[in-house]
């Protein structure tokens, strides 16, 4: 207890106190001590025991497979660290993002991963406050320069999903994206773009749908597109997700992909290999981006600098079934 009071600078009375779940203790002092009982192998009771003390992981939402990946990842290497994850869905809802981090300060947690549509400032002034190292994964808007964070190259993935749909002839190509305001969902139309521009076609905005990344806006999305009178042949959609939501559409129409419209997604999730026709996408390695935030999250834990504060992971085009030549 002497030497955690020291490393705290505070007194020995203070840990007793935190040691035994006394509520006379700030928030920013009881993470600080918990912090540092963790780190020196000490739980207090009625903490699960974990050698290394705990990392949090919060997300947006859970009900997806996107998710899944994203927790996967984060969790096999928390877990060889000898630490727990703990995992919070804060549903958008900025009053259960206020819980968390209430509820973070009471934990003692670590550090911490997130997966979040926005970190508000007065999240991240909160979260410095507490001393607490943490990582932002798929970064909604740009981080600044001195928030770690995580990444995919959503620009070549927009660019190499379009650029393959180019080459097998399709020239009406159209787009159903995420929300404009999200940095990865304005890289991936910019880099659809760019591929059109390259091969000397011109882009046309008629062609292109926002939606929210889900299933059920972009089922309403592809029907408008497809009822047109120049319908595309060819929808590059901007998630796995978005494309089942244009497999529907189809279905609904009339139509068959790749026979009458070719279709791209983005992510490949599980369920690409699963659902007929095997779904063409991109490959966003989801569960290696929270592997390295988890790692950059662990170094900072152990009071190492980082060698960069921001990582961007490469995606790659996976052709399966879904897009073929323009008939």
């Amino acid at each position: 207890m002497s030497d955690i009071a020291e490393q705290a600078g505070v007194s020995v009375s203070t840990v007793s106190k935190v040691l035994n779940g006394r509520s006379d203790v700030s928030a920013e002092t009881r993470a600080k001590v918990q912090r540092l009982l963790g780190l020196n192998g000490y739980t207090a009771p009625g903490r699960q025991e974990y050698a290394g003390g705990l990392v949090e992981f919060v997300i947006n939402e859970l009900d997806s497979p996107w998710a899944v990946e994203l927790i996967r990842g984060a969790e096999e290497v928390v877990q060889r660290a000898g630490m727990g994850l703990v995992v919070s869905a804060v549903h958008g809802r900025s009053r259960l993002a206020r819980q968390w981090l209430d509820a973070l300060a009471n934990r003692g947690s670590l550090g911490a991963i997130l997966v979040l549509s926005e970190l508000s400032p007065a999240q991240e002034r909160e979260l410095r406050r507490l001393g607490l190292p943490f990582a932002v994964v798929h970064p909604a808007a740009d981080p600044g320069p001195d928030v770690p964070s995580v990444g995919a190259t959503n620009w070549p993935g927009g660019f190499i999903a379009t650029r393959h749909l180019l080459d097998l002839g399709h020239r009406r190509i159209a787009m159903i994206g995420g929300p404009p305001q999200r940095l990865s969902a304005r890289a991936r139309l910019d880099g659809y773009r760019a591929a059109l521009e390259e091969s000397g076609i011109a882009f046309d905005p008629e062609l292109i749908r926002h939606g929210d990344f889900g299933h059920e806006l972009a089922y309403h999305h592809a029907l408008d597109l497809l009822g047109r009178p120049d319908p595309p042949t060819a929808v590059f959609a901007g998630s796995d997700h978005q494309s089942l939501g244009t497999y529907r559409a189809l279905h609904d129409r009339g139509l068959r992909a790749p026979e009458d419209v070719s279709v791209v997604g983005f992510d490949d999730l599980p369920f690409a290999e699963w659902v007929t026709p095997r779904l063409t996408t991109v490959r966003q390695p989801l569960a290696e981006m929270t592997a390295v935030a988890a790692r950059m999250v662990l170094q900072r834990i152990a009071g190492e600098e980082l060698e960069t504060m921001r990582v961007e992971l490469a995606t790659k085009l996976v052709v399966r079934e879904s897009t073929g030549p323009r008939r």
